[in-house]
């Protein structure tokens, strides 16, 4: 693959695309917007347990839950944490920041988890993208972190789960992105070859650093960054990446 060059057309960088065969996808802000859905699901957790009533504001409640739930993913990424811990220290955390007592931290965990994947926003494109690419026999699959239950129960009320061959969540194979053990685990199963192989996702340490560092190339799903922001991250991987700003761009090359 030639190196990608530094001019944006329709929001691409423009490189020649290679046959692939096998896709992997990322679920959370690649597919399913998980920006949207988690506030709905906070929000209807938030009245559930009726904190509007001890005077809490739901837009600092939910910015600060975020801050403590985004730094307890990275801890459990790198094996800081396991499960059992930050499903309970990211409300127990947000609890103790903002002065709320007398709620069970695992409870509200529970509830909002259930709550979840009756959010179905997708991204813009994703459905589109998917159809046209069963249509043209390309092999589907997911490399997702997160927890087994929530990810798979999102797969199936959204009807996404028909597009994919299989499913691979950190939690069953005990490696989160940008693991190696992950990336290789998903191809061997796959029966896929890494030049056969392109992982799409938006979160640039840890979808794409960790497929290409396995070995595989990637396609950045980068809507917000700047294009500053964006030629910082790819400079030592120009060659490899792909960079989208929609989802949808997919199909002008593959």
């Amino acid at each position: 693959m030639k190196a990608l060059t530094c001019e944006i057309k329709h929001g691409i960088f423009r490189a020649p695309m290679k046959r692939y065969t096998h896709i992997f996808f990322d679920l959370d802000n690649t597919l399913w917007d998980f920006e949207t859905n988690s506030f709905y699901a906070m929000k209807e957790t938030f009245l559930h347990f009726k904190l509007d009533e001890k005077g809490v504001d739901f837009p600092f409640f939910f910015e600060t839950y975020s801050k403590h739930n985004h730094q307890l993913w990275q801890d459990y990424r790198n094996g800081k944490v396991v499960k059992k811990e930050l499903i309970r220290l990211r409300f127990e955390q947000t609890f103790k920041e903002l002065g709320i007592t007398g709620i069970d931290p695992l409870e509200m965990n529970l509830f909002y988890l259930t709550e979840m994947p009756f959010q179905t926003n997708l991204v813009e494109g994703a459905v589109e993208l998917l159809n046209y690419l069963a249509l043209r026999g390309y092999h589907l699959f997911i490399i997702t972190n997160g927890f087994r239950e929530v990810q798979q129960k999102k797969l199936e009320m959204t009807g996404l789960k028909r597009f994919f061959t299989k499913i691979y969540i950190s939690e069953d194979i005990k490696a989160p992105k940008p693991s190696r053990k992950i990336f290789e685990y998903a191809l061997k199963s796959s029966n896929a070859t890494k030049k056969q192989s392109l992982m799409i996702g938006d979160d640039f340490q840890t979808d794409i650093v960790g497929a290409l560092q396995f070995g595989i190339d990637a396609a950045w799903l980068v809507s917000s960054a700047s294009f500053q922001t964006i030629n910082n991250q790819v400079n030592n991987y120009s060659n490899k990446v792909y960079i989208l700003r929609e989802i949808g761009e997919l199909k002008q090359t593959l």
